[in-house]
């Protein structure tokens, strides 16, 4: 006979897998409703209640009309006594609600609203929230929060109110009674996260901190119940990352590479330069792991100009030592063939084979480099995505090279490792990431950071101008022609006005916490583009040909060009033929020419700060310093003030944490990253300590459980495996 723990064993199961249900099963969610969530990425009862709240209202210090304060917040507990709708300017409309209390009375003024009139009727009870100011003999509020109470309101002794995101056929409230009905569904869950680690760090239950970030009764509830989740996001996360990276080599012979080989030791020599000190131990943290028996997942970070690629270099040898082959994939041809044809002459030296294939190789070449390479007579292969066609076939690949590793998709990596047999794979990545978003972003790699650049880099300088002050950038550039060097003038998406959201369109607000202008375009590689108006470049480029630098030659670069028009372009640049070269992003990566020693980037409010600098590493190359000038048509004190910060430091890691500061994690990675959207509560620059603390918990435990099977981690597997499956496919999306 069942027993009452077995009835409540099975009412924690049904509630658990209720997350999982569609978001139709939730009472009042109609199809009709359901389609609008939709809009919102919302369709099951686990994506309702992770709608978290994108702030709050604070109601729960309540006033009198009489005893609130001029100038401060405060809510204060009414009846409504009248409502008129005035319009005192033509397209100006406004609601004028007057509210009495016991103790005096209350003009709230709301711009855009007329629809108050039919919602707000005479007697019925109010909460509003604002600032209190007094003009023309009465207190007064400009557009507070309105909250309608239940009855006479007797029973309202303030309140935090909760600001879900939205969409425009589901208005606030509906959504709170959604996310409430949601919540009543799965009540009673089971806790995926072990008793242990709950107790460790003095965790919420899970039940309890989904209630409490929706409907806290206090703002400390919330941040406990906001830490509790934010945990289990990173700590899921982590699990899902490093049971991905062991299941890439299962059953599967990891190569032990030979690291003191001939081939390494030529390398060493023939380099023209002493490696900096973190290129050095970079490099020794690398090669130590593609001698260990197991496979290798390693990530160098290094920022722009730190020299990452010759450390690369050292890997490719090792891998030639072993006598085995390697792959190097860049983003783009031009930085393909550049990789080429500065570690081709190092790689020669060393004894070591290589080739290159891009899209625009020719057939007999491509059937040439084919054959070397499933032959094994090509120990080193460069290339682009042409490296994934079907037909590359490498003898036997035991390194696995990708330059910009983020702007390729998950499906791109994989089907680059599938070219050997449990290769060892090294990424690379200019982008400066801080330490705690790496961990959260690539918890199954391995890291090694490059922060200096060598000693011998020539210095930068980069200033901000106004449209007015244009004209000392093409001063600079111009002395900069004058002295035999080159320049760069980059353009973002050219001609092409940035599109308008929808709340834009209709002349509405959006949160200043979560838009800013340089969110509205992002830019990760030349495919990224296509939307530029090539015209619009050409007429850019014809110009400057004709009214600023009329004496030397203006050269032109963008998206949209053919491949061998481009490598043209960048060919004559390099051998100083083209004075200026204009451009799109590009150039943004890996391009070298040390004689460019002036850029001036356009329109650089609708950059972010990770980009910009990624951008200005391509001058001061060479032995000349190098200029950035940052030309902006903005009126906004934010947008200024975030590009002043490129003033302030010529280190990409604090850029990026300032720049993570600002906005979202996928606008500094862009929205290919896998998994980077589950981090829905986690901020990397508040939350590094919690961040770093998932990481460590999540290698203890699959150190103590790798397949996640004993008792106290089953639940924990589960949700691993639903958020790995979500992950999938919002990287596939």
């Amino acid at each position: 006979m069942p027993t009452a723990a077995d009835s409540k064993a099975v009412d924690r199961t049904k509630a658990t897998l209720a997350l999982d249900a569609p978001v139709t099963s939730v009472r009042l969610v109609s199809p009709k409703r359901a389609q609008a969530l939709g809009k919102l990425g919302i369709s099951t009862v686990r994506d309702l209640v992770s709608n978290y709240p994108r702030r709050y209202i604070d109601m729960s210090h309540v006033a009198t009309i009489a005893d609130s304060r001029i100038g401060e917040t405060c809510t204060i507990k009414a009846r409504i006594h009248e409502v008129k709708v005035k319009r005192p300017k033509p397209r100006v409309v406004l609601a004028e609600v007057t509210v009495v209390d016991d103790t005096g009375t209350l003009i709230v003024t709301a711009f855009n609203q007329p629809w108050l009139a039919d919602q707000l009727k005479p007697g019925a009870a109010v909460a509003l929230s604002g600032e209190v100011a007094f003009n023309y003999g009465y207190k007064r509020m400009t557009n507070p929060y309105i909250e309608q109470l239940e009855g006479s309101g007797d029973d309202f002794h303030g309140m935090i109110v909760p600001v879900h995101p939205l969409t425009g056929a589901i208005k606030a409230g509906m959504m709170r009674r959604l996310v409430s009905n949601a919540l009543d569904e799965v009540t009673g869950l089971i806790d995926p996260m072990p008793l242990s680690l709950r107790a460790k760090y003095r965790l919420m239950s899970r039940n309890s901190a989904l209630s409490c970030i929706h409907f806290p009764h206090t703002m400390q509830e919330q941040r406990e119940a906001r830490r509790r989740l934010a945990y289990e996001e990173v700590l899921l996360l982590q699990l899902m990352l490093m049971q991905e990276g062991e299941r890439r080599s299962v059953g599967l012979a990891a190569t032990a590479h030979v690291i003191d080989g001939p081939a390494v030791k030529a390398l060493a020599e023939a380099v023209p330069f002493t490696l900096t000190g973190e290129q050095q131990q970079a490099c020794d943290e690398i090669l130590q792991r593609m001698a260990a028996p197991r496979t290798a997942n390693h990530m160098l970070l290094g920022d722009v100009g730190t020299g990452k690629t010759i450390v690369a270099a050292f890997a490719l040898a090792a891998a030639a030592d072993t006598g085995c082959q390697a792959l190097f994939m860049a983003p783009t041809e031009i930085l393909a063939r550049q990789h080429a044809a500065s570690l081709g002459p190092l790689l020669d030296a060393a004894g070591v084979t290589w080739d290159i294939l891009t899209g625009s190789t020719s057939a007999d070449e491509r059937a040439g480099i084919l054959n070397r390479a499933a032959s094994g007579d090509t120990s080193v292969l460069f290339g682009t995505h042409a490296l994934l066609e079907d037909d590359v076939v490498l003898d036997h690949c035991t390194l696995v090279i990708i330059d910009e590793q983020q702007r390729f998709g998950v499906d791109q990596r994989v089907a680059l490792m599938a070219k050997g047999t449990c290769p060892d794979a090294l990424f690379l990545t200019a982008t400066p990431i801080p330490r705690t978003l790496a961990l959260a972003l690539f918890g199954n790699l391995s890291l090694s950071y490059i922060k200096e650049r060598p000693h011998t880099a020539a210095p930068r300088t980069t200033f901000v101008h106004t449209l007015s002050g244009r004209g000392v950038a093409y001063d600079a550039a111009k002395e900069a022609l004058a002295r035999g060097e080159q320049v760069y003038v980059v353009c973002p998406l050219v001609g092409e006005k940035a599109p308008e959201s929808e709340s834009e369109k209709k002349g509405s607000s959006r949160e200043e916490e979560d838009v800013y202008e340089f969110e509205r375009i992002a830019i990760e590689d030349e495919n990224d583009m296509t939307g530029a108006n090539a015209s619009a470049a050409e007429a850019e480029a014809a110009f400057l040909q004709s009214k600023v630098f009329v004496d030397y030659e203006v050269g032109l670069v963008h998206g949209k060009l053919p491949a061998a028009e481009k490598q043209e372009v960048m060919d004559r640049f390099r051998a100083g033929e083209i004075g200026v070269l204009v451009a799109t992003t590009v150039i943004e990566v890996g391009v070298d020419v040390p004689n460019a020693t002036v850029m001036i980037v356009e329109d650089a409010d609708r950059f972010g700060l990770s980009q910009l600098h990624q951008l200005r590493g391509r001058v001061g190359r060479g032995d000349a310093p190098g200029q950035v000038h940052l030309v902006s048509g903005t009126k906004s004190e934010k947008a200024i003030e975030r590009l002043s910060a490129m003033q302030r430091t010529d280190d990409g890691f604090e850029l990026a944490s300032y720049d993570l500061s600002l906005r979202r994690e996928g606008d500094i990675l862009g929205n290919r990253q896998h998994g980077a959207s589950l981090l829905k509560l986690v901020n990397v620059v508040r939350d590094g300590r919690l961040i770093e603390a998932a990481h460590e918990d999540a290698l203890a435990i699959l150190d103590e459980d790798p397949q996640l099977q004993t008792a106290q981690y089953k639940a924990l597997a589960r949700e691993a495996r639903v958020v790995y499956r979500r992950a999938e496919g919002l990287a596939g999306g």
